[in-house]
């Protein structure tokens, strides 16, 4: 009887190999915790590859062209490749697991980096375009690698997780720009043309990062938290007279989380896009676009851990609010800062990192909230499709305003969409009461 029964065991256990973790809260919250080392180690090489772009971009679409007011056209193209590939990481995390979907867009990331490269070496146009659409991949999957986390986490625990993974991304997001001279000089020393440099270390990060995922995210916290998902339906007959009204609130959630993140990638992409244009133009050198961009993009990472607390304790539309104020803040600086001042363009650089920073940690965790683990990450997936094609949008229309007014008026109309948030705010607390 106990060999029987000892098969019947084994038998169970076979037909669902996350059984144990259905039983034991324990093994559930040392898998979250080990996701979250592993989604650490991939955001840090995915930092730095996104950096590239970033930094970069611009001036090697700038110098390959010939025209400043086409330098708004690779962060476009990063984010419309960015949009596709958002679509298509959530719906292959859907259907087979986080693991699948985040490494397969790194990896195609990593590709597109070095199809900059070779273009840069070419002179071809063509290539570089195509490159950067498949570039987006990296830096849609090192954003989408922040709802991984939260596929375990208590609902109490969601911003934090988020803020983790984005913190993570600060090491190699800041180490990146800063390293431009350096790449640009190793460049240059294999007959590789210096803004090509920083892609060449793109192409290096977002590769391991997509390894990284393949080799350690097992098992998938998606496929588990579904598993606890489905064995967990009890309450479920309970629930069914209260779906009208779960379903609306859930509605409001997605839309107003969807906003603040589409509100806030509009004017942070834009104004960052043609920052270091603006300051090339006003006879910055790389080492000082380096450093202002670096510090921007710290400031869009590395608050994150006191975000998340922050969003967790007082709610996801009072940060939301504190988000439209602070990239207000970060517009009129920009637009009344002497271009000489390198200070004055940090401070507000840093106030656009950090008014992002709170707007897509307060979004997500909205998102987060509003949505059941059967749609969740196809539904983040289209989400991060509008996010993408804000930014794509405002890449595009950044260079056409400079090149049509100035760096100053830019500024000012991004500072101006961010308040924007504000009506937003208020229309999804007068419908919570």
């Amino acid at each position: 009887m106990g060999g029987i029964s000892l098969n019947a065991a084994e038998i169970e256990v076979q037909s669902n190999p996350y059984q144990g973790y259905i039983d034991s809260p324990d093994k559930q919250q040392k898998l979250y915790k080990r996701t979250l080392i592993v989604i650490v180690i991939s955001q840090i090489f995915g930092g730095a590859g996104l950096a590239a772009g970033v930094t970069v971009g611009a001036l090697l679409a700038q110098d390959m062209m010939g025209a400043s007011s086409f330098a708004g056209v690779p962060a476009a193209l990063i984010t419309f490749g960015s949009a596709l590939s958002a679509l298509l990481v959530g719906r292959l995390s859907q259907r087979f697991g986080r693991r699948t979907g985040l490494a397969s867009g790194f990896i195609a990331g990593g590709i597109g980096a070095i199809g900059i490269v070779l273009a840069a070496v070419a002179d071809q146009l063509a290539l570089l375009f195509v490159s950067l659409l498949i570039y987006g991949a990296g830096t849609s999957s090192n954003l989408q690698a922040r709802y991984a986390g939260t596929d375990l986490a208590k609902p109490t625990q969601r911003a934090r997780a988020v803020s983790l993974a984005m913190v993570s991304t600060t090491f190699g997001a800041v180490a990146g720009p800063n390293l431009v001279d350096a790449m640009g000089r190793f460049a240059t020393s294999i007959d590789v043309p210096a803004l090509a440099g920083p892609f060449l270390l793109a192409a290096v990060a977002f590769l391991l990062a997509g390894v990284a995922l393949l080799v350690f995210l097992r098992p998938d916290p998606l496929i588990v938290a579904k598993a606890i998902a489905e064995a967990n339906k009890v309450d479920r007959k309970n629930a069914t007279t209260a779906i009208g009204k779960i379903s609306a609130v859930n509605n409001r959630g997605i839309i107003v989380g969807t906003t603040v993140m589409v509100l806030t990638q509009i004017v942070m992409v834009a104004i960052m896009t043609m920052t270091p244009i603006h300051m090339k133009n006003h006879g910055h050198g790389l080492g000082d676009v380096g450093l202002v961009i670096g510090i921007h993009i710290a400031a869009m990472f590395l608050p994150s851990l006191v975000t998340g607390v922050l969003v967790d304790k007082f709610g996801r539309t009072v940060m939301a609010c504190a988000s439209g104020i602070t990239l207000l803040s970060a517009g009129l600086l920009a637009a009344l800062a002497p271009a000489n001042s390198m200070f004055l363009l940090i401070v507000a650089l840093a106030l656009l990192g950090l008014g992002w920073n709170f707007g897509l940690i307060s979004g997500t965790a909205q998102i987060v909230d509003a949505t059941t683990l059967e749609t969740r990450a196809k539904v983040q997936g289209n989400i991060d499709v509008l996010v993408a094609l804000a930014g794509a949008s405002g890449g595009m229309l950044s260079g056409m305003v400079v090149a049509g007014s100035s760096f100053a008026t830019l500024s000012l109309i991004g500072g101006a969409l961010s308040l924007m948030l504000i009506p937003v705010i208020i229309w999804s607390r007068g419908k919570q009461n």
